[in-house]
C-alpha cells in the first residue's frame, strides 16, 4: 500500500513537471512571436519616416499611434506584455539616435530552446536566459 502511494505521489510530480515544461514551452514560443512582431513594426516605423533621416521610435506607443503623419498610421495593434516575465513591461535596446531599436523580456529564468533564432530583419536572438533574448530591428545598408 505504500509502494503504491509513493508511485502515485512520483507520477503526480512527473505530470506536474511535464504540465510546467509545456507552459513554459507555450510562452517561449509566444515570446518569439512578439518579439517578430516589435522587429517588424519598429522596422516599418523606421523606414516609413518622412524625408530622408530614418529615425527610430522614441517609445513603444509610437509604433500603436504613429503621429509623424497627416493620418495616425499603425504599425502595432497594441503594446504586447511579456509573456514569461512577471510585469508587462519590456526592456528596451536603444539605438544611436536614442529611439527604441529592439525589446527585451526581463525575465531572468533559463530559456528551453538553446539554438539562435534567426529572424528576417533581425539581429540574431540567442542566450540562456529570456532576458538575454534581444529583439533588434536591422536596418539594411
Amino acid at each position: 500500500m505504500l509502494f503504491a502511494l509513493a508511485m502515485f505521489g512520483i507520477g503526480l510530480a512527473a505530470v506536474g513537471e511535464a504540465w510546467s515544461t509545456a507552459t513554459q514551452r507555450e510562452r517561449e514560443e509566444e515570446l518569439i512571436q512578439i518579439g517578430q512582431a516589435y522587429v517588424r513594426a519598429i522596422g516599418t516605423y523606421y523606414m516609413q519616416a518622412p524625408g530622408t533621416a530614418k529615425a527610430y521610435p522614441p517609445a513603444l506607443q509610437d509604433l500603436v499611434e504613429d503621429r509623424r503623419f497627416v493620418g495616425v498610421r499603425r504599425h502595432l495593434r497594441k503594446i504586447y506584455r511579456d509573456p514569461v516575465g512577471k510585469d508587462a513591461e519590456w526592456g528596451l535596446v536603444k539605438a544611436a539616435d536614442g529611439g527604441i531599436a529592439g525589446v527585451y523580456s526581463l525575465s531572468e529564468k533559463v530559456t528551453l530552446r538553446r539554438q539562435p533564432l534567426l529572424l528576417p530583419g533581425a539581429a540574431p536572438v540567442m542566450g540562456g536566459r529570456y532576458a538575454d533574448w534581444k529583439f533588434v530591428y536591422v536596418a539594411a545598408p
